[in-house]
């Protein structure tokens, strides 16, 4: 059985998900960490990081037989992205969170950010910014 009473109502729709690494350990906080995640969303080859895998292992919950290691947090709540409005309501809210926490004054100033790419720059993933 499932853990959570949310569920992705529609695989084929986009849905916003808010997760949480596992134990609050702080991913985002180092370019060379960040890099490393995005070499994982790219799928090449990871680089040296045995300090965090070490933590993943640690704390992955010992029912999660499927893997070595848990990033995240159990627990999620997928919303539908019924509406493009609703949708691009979701997209300003990710946007703004390092603009909120004062990492930079505007969200496509934070390096990390999809905002680069809606605002025309180059990001560090790719990014489809028409739908």
């Amino acid at each position: 059985m499932a853990r959570s009473r949310y569920r992705i109502t529609d695989p084929e729709a986009p849905h916003f998900l808010t997760t949480t690494v596992n134990q609050w350990i702080p991913l985002f906080t180092r370019p060379a960490t960040v890099d490393i995640i995005f070499q994982s969303w790219r799928y090449l080859q990871q680089q040296k990081a045995d300090f965090l895998l070490s933590q993943f292992a640690r704390y992955k919950k010992p029912h999660k037989t499927q893997s070595e290691y848990q990033l995240w947090q159990e627990g999620s709540h997928p919303q539908l992205m019924a509406t493009e409005s609703v949708l691009r309501q979701k997209l300003e809210y990710i946007h703004q969170n390092p603009v909120k926490r004062g990492y930079v004054d505007m969200p496509e100033h934070w390096r990390y950010s999809s905002a680069r790419c809606y605002a025309g720059m180059d990001g560090l993933i790719d990014v489809v910014t028409e739908w």
